[in-house]
């Protein structure tokens, strides 16, 4: 098999690889069962690539494989769309949840008749939604699960703000303190892994203290409150490591939300162990719940994650929003649940 070396430059800020040099290093014939693997290079602060060539040989075991590279925001998602509309039976995502999320959107924009079930290799940061989903933690582990074929259907979510925008997430969001973390989470470039959504969490409790005077309806009931953090979920973990919602199960039909109250800077810090051992629940000021439907409005502005992307910055214009789940939209590529 000819081989090429692969050549890579900046754009925009962003590591761009020449993938069409690369496309013989992973075979250049249709796979037999039509797969498509896009993956972020970028991903794990660029070092998704290096641990991404190691995966040949287990593409190959399987009858190889078809290569994309995202080269801008967002790309993932036209490219996922693209292999549902050409035909492809699975797209996996190589890469973090930011991948995942881009690619599942892709997914989501075709008849669900059209649509190839989704796997992933978790290349990121965090790697929440992997980790959520039961898959291994190694590349080449998780590759291997992912072709092997076994399938589960799980719930989607679906945000809407005021202004008509809307986007699926398939693990967490939060509202608030977390949508904090998260931006400050993305200017550590030392620090990686847990270990950068820890150091987030700290700056945001000593940098931040935004308080939302949220009211908040649900599909089971509706209350007023000062909030520091709304956390909204799908999965039970996110930042690497934070279990946000204890409870949460990906085919039970509901979304899990945990709130924190208003409280001081110190209380947030001794919060914090119990966040990681998903024991916060205990507080007087956390409240728990699960709900399929949750309206929010704000008189404040809300920073907004979904799933470790960005849905709105400090200062946004979004004050309202509308989370729904959707039950069982997704076959995706994983062991079904014991």
């Amino acid at each position: 098999m000819t081989k090429y070396k692969l050549k890579s430059h900046l754009k925009g800020g962003f590591l761009v690889w020449d993938y069409n040099s690369a496309i013989p290093l992973f075979g250049d014939t249709m796979a037999a069962k039509r797969i498509k693997l896009i993956i972020n290079p970028n991903a794990d602060l660029g070092n998704a690539w290096r641990q991404a060539t190691d995966l040949r040989a287990i593409a190959e075991q399987h009858g190889g494989a078809d290569w994309a590279g995202t080269v801008y925001p967002t790309h993932a998602t036209e490219l996922a769309r693209q292999a549902a509309e050409e035909g492809y039976e699975m797209v996996i995502a190589v890469g973090g949840d930011g991948t995942a999320h881009e690619v599942i959107n892709g997914l989501m924009s075709v008849p669900a008749n059209k649509r190839p079930k989704f796997g992933i290799v978790p290349l990121g940061s965090g790697n929440d939604f992997a980790h959520n989903l039961g898959l291994p933690t190694g590349p080449r582990d998780a590759l291997q699960k992912a072709l092997e074929g076994k399938t589960r259907k799980i719930d989607l979510a679906m945000i809407e703000d005021e202004n008509g925008r809307k986007e699926y997430w398939d693990n967490t969001m939060n509202i608030g303190f977390g949508g904090s973390v998260n931006i400050y989470s993305h200017n550590l470039p030392l620090v990686r892994g847990f270990l950068m959504y820890f150091a987030a969490t700290l700056l945001t409790i000593i940098r931040r203290y935004d308080v939302m005077n949220m009211k908040i309806t649900t599909d089971q009931e509706s209350w007023e409150q000062d909030v520091l953090m709304l956390g909204i979920c799908n999965g039970k973990r996110e930042g690497g490591g934070f279990i946000t919602a204890p409870d949460a199960e990906f085919d039970d039909g509901w979304l899990n939300y945990t709130q924190v109250n208003k409280i001081s800077r110190v209380a947030m810090f001794r919060l914090i162990p119990e966040f990681l051992k998903g024991t916060q629940g205990k507080s007087k000021h956390v409240k728990m719940g699960a709900a399929k439907t949750i309206e929010i409005q704000s008189k404040q502005s809300l920073t907004i994650h979904i799933d470790g992307e960005t849905f709105s910055g400090f200062n946004s214009n979004v004050h309202q929003l509308k989370i729904t789940v959707l039950p069982l939209a997704l076959e995706v590529l994983a062991p079904p649940t014991s």
